[in-house]
């Protein structure tokens, strides 16, 4: 008798992250809609306010770090984070503990498959070998003449990716 080859392990479902950062105590309206559908949200530091991880927390739960402009004694901010997600590594820390954050710096302080952070203001994308840096650019006041922004990681068949998404100014 023959037996029939067993049926392939269906692939896990893809993982929407939402990345946002340097929110400076402002949730744009915009952020909600930018955000929608994601399964968590990880904030790089600078959230400055409780009410900010609140009103996230509406859209989707949500894991925060310290940035230089915040309480360090908040117990809703870790100093980093290090999730794994279907097998990719994340970590999220501000930026600014290893001084001026660069994309090469931080890829050699960390090791995680993602690095996010926030501090400079200015969203990135950086591949650095097969990992990838990302700053989801400052989602709170407009400063420094840059676009508020956010961004979306997509974690599908153990690899990410991630889009830029620019807010009303």
């Amino acid at each position: 008798m023959r037996r029939r080859p067993a049926a392939p392990m269906p692939n896990e479902q893809p993982v929407v992250i939402g990345l946002i950062s340097d929110t400076h105590g402002l949730v744009r309206p915009g952020v909600h809609t930018a955000l929608a559908g994601v399964s968590f949200i990880l904030h790089a530091g600078d959230v400055c306010g409780e009410d900010v991880l609140d009103e996230l927390a509406l859209i989707a739960p949500v894991d925060a770090v310290a940035g230089n402009m915040d309480r360090r004694d908040d117990p809703r901010l870790a100093a980093e984070l290090l999730r794994d997600v279907n097998g990719v590594r994340i970590h999220v820390s501000h930026g600014h503990e290893i001084g001026e954050p660069h994309p090469d710096a931080l890829a050699a302080q960390y090791d995680a498959d993602v690095i996010v952070y926030g501090h400079t203001h200015r969203a990135l994308i950086a591949k650095i070998g097969d990992r990838l840096v990302v700053n989801p650019g400052a989602a709170g006041p407009r400063r420094f003449n840059l676009r508020p922004s956010v961004a979306r990681l997509t974690i599908a068949d153990g690899a990410a990716d991630v889009v830029i998404v620019p807010l009303d100014a």
